[in-house]
């Protein structure tokens, strides 16, 4: 079974810290990235950059427009190959938006959603 897992942060809380720091906090991702990718189950893993659209159909057309501001933004998306949730949830967990401390603070946090295709299996993601 395929899992889709969501990593958000406060955008508004990590921008008021200076570079340094930031870059001094995601220098302590490298091992738990390095168990995460050793579990073997993770299929894709990327992170996602700034400057996000909204599509949404409006009178007949696909609209685009860009998306209102918010804190929260999701900064990683990646997919897990899972037997059970609870596998998928053991493999996530190894991820550095929840074991890196600093990141409590940032807001960092993960959500893991179990997917399917509408095509029959994902078999390359």
């Amino acid at each position: 079974m395929k899992f889709l897992c969501v990593g958000y942060y406060n955008a508004e809380k990590m921008d008021r810290k200076p570079k340094e720091e930031i870059d001094a906090i995601m220098a302590k991702c490298g091992p738990h990235l390095d168990a995460f990718f050793k579990s073997g189950q993770v299929m894709v893993d990327a992170g996602v950059e700034k400057g996000v659209k909204q599509l949404r159909r409006s009178g007949g057309q696909v609209v685009v427009e860009d998306t209102h501001e918010r804190a929260e933004k999701i900064g990683s998306v990646f997919i897990i190959e899972a037997e059970e949730l609870e596998d998928a949830i053991r493999v996530a967990s190894l991820h550095p938006s929840v074991q890196v401390d600093e990141g409590e603070g940032f807001g960092w946090r993960l959500e893991v959603h179990p997917v399917h295709s509408y095509k029959g299996e994902m078999d390359e993601c």
